[in-house]
């Protein structure tokens, strides 16, 4: 079942309009929910950075956020297979005729779906392997939208280098993934970039920045460059689908002994303590 504009329909039954301004210019903001034990996670946090995102771009979003909050609900009990999974929802700036001016008064375009996705136990206990590329992407990487193509060839470049990531850099500052935010561990302490407008401010970042003040782990929002990267005690990466997944090779070199780190096993412990689960 897929929500499309308020109604709840088979997907032969969707249509976008090929006027659609998504289609044309990625005019739109998007966010990925995660479904624990058919429950969401951080849900009240998902949907403020997608206010924030539609305010970022000066569009309107076509319901409140408890409309919308009500409206994932029931689309979660009408997908009731999905136990592990994400719900994806996206809202574009709608129908109108193609122009670089902004329509004086768009109906938004509501589109959401549920998908099952299990947890990456493998990866997290194994940990990933990454490349580093230069970060080509524009200035509002804050904004989550669907303007995803220098992201989508990045991650591309890693699969081309039998890598699971990309990790990006602009002129030698480590900035985040292809599809998560990246962290390192150096002399027991935590880095990751400011969660300015050079990163997507990621829910499950600020979950571990969270927990890691719980753990009395000093932490630091602060950029730090290639080298300090290629020579971390630790490396993970945190995202939604990936959860907080060592990376334990960067550009075919180990990073340390090539096995996840302590740090990084004691926020993995800690973070799996915050899923909620059924009783």
């Amino acid at each position: 079942m897929i929500l499309y504009n308020g109604a709840y329909l088979p997907k032969e039954e969707v249509r976008i309009s090929y006027q659609d301004r998504g289609y044309y210019f990625g005019d739109g903001v998007y966010e990925v929910f995660r479904i624990y034990d058919g429950e969401f996670y951080e849900l009240d946090a998902h949907l403020h950075r997608l206010s924030l995102s539609a305010e970022g771009i000066r569009m309107d979003l076509p319901y409140t956020l408890d409309e919308i909050s009500r409206m994932c609900h029931k689309l979660l009990e009408a997908n009731r297979h999905v136990v592990n999974g994400t719900l994806y929802l996206q809202i574009t700036r709608g129908i109108a005729p193609r122009s670089h001016v902004l329509p004086d008064h768009p109906t938004p375009t509501l589109l959401a779906y549920c998908q099952s996705v299990e947890r990456p136990l493998r990866a997290m206990d194994q940990g990933v392997s990454a490349v580093t590329i230069a970060d080509t992407r524009w200035l509002h990487c804050d904004l989550k939208t669907l303007n995803l193509l220098p992201n989508t060839l990045a991650k591309q470049h890693a699969v081309d280098q039998q890598a699971d990531e990309a990790i990006l850099h602009r002129d030698g500052m480590v900035t985040e993934c292809s599809a998560a935010n990246v962290m390192i561990v150096k002399n027991g302490q935590l880095y990751t970039h400011p969660a300015n407008h050079l990163i997507l401010h990621g829910i499950t970042r600020a979950v571990i920045l969270r927990l890691a003040h719980e753990l009395g782990i000093p932490s630091h929002e602060q950029p730090f460059d290639l080298a300090t990267l290629q020579t971390a005690d630790e490396v993970f990466i945190t995202g939604t689908t990936v959860e907080l997944t060592p990376v334990v090779q960067i550009d075919h070199t180990a990073v340390s002994d090539g096995r996840p780190g302590p740090i990084t096993r004691q926020l993995q412990q800690a973070f799996s303590g915050t899923i909620p689960k059924k009783q």
